[in-house]
C-alpha cells in the first residue's frame, strides 16, 4: 500500500474524526453475521475503527496494516485486547484460515501494480474453501476525482488546528489518480505531505483479476444498501463480494 505517510502519531490521531463509523461498516458487520464467520481478517485496518467491532466471542480477528502508528492507535482503543493485531501486508494472512477477508475504506484502490495481484493471491490463499472476501472501491466511470483538490482549508481537529492543501493529477493510462495532500498542524509547528496513489478499475477489470486467482465475483451493488452494480456513471461505488470456490 502506497500509505507511508499515514504512519504518523498525529495523522493517526485524527483519523477516526474523517473515517468514522457508518453504513459501510454497517455492511461489513451484517456479513460477517450473515456467514456466521469465526475467522475473519481485516486487511489494511488502519487505526481499528471497524475492527474492534467484528469481535464477538468465538471469534478469531486479525488487523493488518503496514503503519505502526495506526497500529498503536487500534491496540490501545477499546476492545483492541480481543484483536490481533499485525504490521505488514498481506503476506501475514493465515493459509486456508479465514471465513472472511474485508478491505474496508477504501484500502484495495491503494494497492496497485505487482501488488495487487500478489495480495489477491494472499487472499485467496487465505481463505477457506467457501470464503468471502469483501471490499468497495469507486466506479471510474463516475470520475470522482474531478470533486477533489482545491484551496486551503483550515479545521480544528482533536490534535489542533490543521490547515489542508489537496493536488490532484490524473487518471493515468492504467487508472491511476495521484492525489498530495499538505497537512499542517498549525500548533505542533508540523506539516506533514503525504501522497496517494489510487487505483481506479473497472468492475470488468475486478472480475478479470479476481477470477484469475481463482475468486468468484457473487454480487456487485452500488451502494452499502446491497443495490444491483449496473455500472451506470452515476453509481460512486462498487462493492464487491467475492467467494474461494469449494476444492
Amino acid at each position: 500500500m502506497d500509505d507511508a505517510g499515514y504512519d504518523d502519531d498525529l495523522l493517526a490521531k485524527i483519523y477516526d474524526e474523517d473515517n468514522g463509523d457508518g453504513p459501510d461498516h454497517d455492511y461489513f458487520r451484517s456479513m460477517a453475521d450473515d456467514l456466521s464467520a469465526s475467522s475473519i481478517t481485516d486487511l489494511g485496518c488502519g487505526t481499528g475503527i471497524l475492527t474492534v467491532t467484528l469481535a464477538k466471542k468465538g471469534r478469531r480477528i486479525v488487523g493488518i496494516d503496514p503503519a505502526a502508528a495506526m497500529l498503536t492507535h487500534a491496540a490501545t482503543r477499546p476492545g483492541g485486547d480481543r484483536v490481533e493485531w499485525r504490521r505488514g501486508t498481506s503476506e501475514l494472512i493465515d493459509r486456508d484460515a479465514n471465513d472472511l477477508i474485508v478491505m474496508s475504506g477504501n484500502v484495495a484502490m491503494h494497492i496497485i501494480d505487482e501488488a495487487w495481484r500478489a495480495t489477491l493471491l494472499d487472499i485467496a490463499q487465505g481463505l477457506k474453501a467457501g470464503g468471502r472476501l469483501v471490499f468497495e472501491t469507486r466506479n471510474p466511470r463516475n470520475e470522482s476525482w474531478t470533486a477533489w483538490g482545491g484551496p486551503a482549508e483550515v479545521r480544528e481537529t482533536s490534535a489542533g488546528t490543521l490547515r489542508e492543501s489537496e493536488s490532484v493529477s490524473g487518471p493515468d493510462a492504467d487508472g491511476t489518480v495521484t492525489m498530495t495532500t499538505s497537512h499542517e498542524f498549525i500548533g505542533a509547528g508540523r506539516t506533514i505531505e503525504t501522497t496517494l496513489r489510487l487505483r481506479f478499475r473497472s468492475a470488468e477489470t475486478l472480475q478479470r483479476d479476481l477470477h484469475s486467482v481463482g475468486l468468484r465475483i457473487e454480487n456487485l451493488w452500488s451502494d452499502w444498501h446491497r443495490s444491483p452494480f449496473t455500472g451506470s456513471a452515476e453509481e460512486r461505488l462498487i462493492v464487491v463480494e467475492a467467494s474461494k470456490g469449494f476444492d
